[in-house]
């Protein structure tokens, strides 16, 4: 690659900020910096922005609520994108979906609030807010490599059908999940757990139809008491059936229960139950390996279900995910390397930008039918800013799963609402240091705390009367 002569590469595109993936946090990061007034280009390498809530059909998005469930914490883009698909039937909101119900897989612990929505429509929406903010997007454009003064990114090249093309920007902010921009710039990381050489194991989500939820639903009331947890592995929703299924020869997979939740319509449901060990989503042969076993495992489960659990024997596959849902990959080494301690801790530094209550949920920590789950002790603790500030490169922003933060910690901001919350910040720093002159590094975090609040995210309790309007909404029947 660095044969490559830029001189006779198409060098006609230059905006302020340059967002490279359109994830849950970067498509929040492009519409914040427009909406500050800066230019902004948005690559994607597929068709449609949303990574994986779209591409990979993750879904509810878990809570934005504080531990207690009483104060909705993640708002800004998070919450108007919500509120727009609520109002146009894509979405139930949190505040009217509570613990231990079909919307969670009847799970409790740390799944207060969560909020089921449909693809699809979340696709639209956010196209639509994309435009209304002026952000130019490229879809089907690929980032290939970034282009450097000394130790400062000037912009990036990218492929896509047009050939190689040059984009210059003045800010890049990277959200590419796995930190791809910061990593070729340079910049140190850490892959998955290093001390434990552990990698979380990758999901094939998919999505059915034609379930008579009532049945289902029942079964599982009727099971509820048999729920427990032992040797770090969750015996829950329809662990009775697994067990029948795997004496009778028809279960071969290391899960024991089955993650099943109900999404907006009645009939359609999300399974989150496959598991793919050891995958390393930087490189192309483990993350075909995984697709085609995510596949063989999604059919495996949809034949279990069709077999074995009342309401689900005239299900139909509605989708399998486009994209294997990743945990876990590279954490890029910012100038704060969050800790789980710190979250458990419930500490909130000075320069937080986001404020967060979801439990560190790390899969396969005790082997592949295990996971580790711990709740915070505070109400909530803080994201800084300081960890979206890679070492090593300037005028670089990274936002999403791939921020500063070891294994345990990034195995609770890894979910989507804190990737979206972790995105308008990186946006609007990066709007702000352009307007301001300054660069990312120097930029006062206080000075863009405020503009955050202006912008309806929620910092402390001062903001406390922002969550009058939700949590008195009335609760689904």
């Amino acid at each position: 690659m660095s044969n490559i002569d830029l001189g006779q590469i198409r060098d006609e595109r230059s905006c302020d900020v340059i967002v490279v993936g359109g994830g849950p946090a970067g498509m929040c990061a492009a519409i914040a910096a427009a909406r500050e007034g800066v230019r902004v280009l948005l690559v994607e390498e597929s068709n449609a922005c949303g990574g994986m809530a779209t591409r990979g059909l993750v879904g509810p998005f878990m809570t934005c609520y504080d531990r207690s469930a009483k104060v909705m914490i993640i708002r800004g883009l998070f919450e108007e994108i919500v509120d727009r698909m609520v109002d146009r039937g894509y979405a139930i909101h949190p505040s009217q979906v509570h613990a231990g119900t079909c919307f969670t897989s009847w799970i409790v612990l740390g799944h207060e609030h969560v909020t089921p929505f449909e693809p699809e429509g979340l696709k639209l929406v956010v196209d639509e807010m994309l435009a209304e903010a002026g952000v130019r997007v490229l879809y089907h454009t690929s980032f290939v490599r970034p282009l450097l003064e000394g130790s400062s990114i000037a912009g990036i090249l990218v492929s896509s059908k047009r050939g190689l093309e040059i984009i210059r920007g003045s800010v890049v902010v990277d959200c590419t999940g796995d930190g791809d921009v910061a990593q070729r710039c340079g910049a140190a990381y850490e892959m998955g757990n290093e001390k434990l050489r552990q990698i979380q194991p990758a999901t094939m989500f998919f999505h059915i139809s034609d379930v008579d939820g009532e049945p289902l639903e029942a079964d599982v009331q009727a099971h509820l008491h048999t729920f427990y947890r032992k040797d770090g592995v969750n015996y829950r929703s329809l662990h009775w059936h697994v067990a029948e299924a795997r004496a009778n020869g028809d279960w071969n997979l290391e899960r024991v229960s089955i993650g099943i939740f109900r999404m907006p319509k009645p009939d359609e449901w999300c399974v989150n139950t496959s598991r793919i060990m050891n995958v390393d989503s930087t490189d192309n042969e483990s993350l075909t390996r995984a697709e085609i076993e995510g596949r063989r495992q999604a059919d495996e489960i949809l034949r279990f279900l069709r077999k074995y659990v009342p309401g689900c024997q005239n299900a139909r596959l509605k989708a399998t995910a486009s994209y294997v849902g990743i945990r876990e990959s590279r954490h890029i080494v910012g100038d704060y390397w969050l800790t789980g301690e710190d979250l458990i801790a419930g500490r909130v530094p000075e320069d937080s930008i986001l404020l967060a209550a979801n439990s560190v949920d790390v899969h396969g920590r005790f082997g592949p039918v295990s996971n580790e789950y711990v709740a915070i002790n505070g109400e909530y603790y803080g994201i800084p800013y300081r960890s979206l500030l890679p070492q090593g490169v300037e005028q670089l922003l990274v936002a999403g799963r791939c921020v500063s933060a070891d294994s345990t910690a990034a195995g609770a901001i890894r979910v989507m609402p804190p990737c979206m919350g972790m995105g308008q910040a990186a946006g609007v720093a990066a709007a702000l240091s352009v307007q301001r002159g300054q660069t990312v590094r120097s930029l006062d975090p206080q000075v863009l705390r405020a503009r955050l609040r202006e912008r309806g995210v929620y910092l402390g309790d001062e903001d406390d009367s922002f969550s009058a309007k939700i949590w008195n909404a009335p609760n689904m029947a």
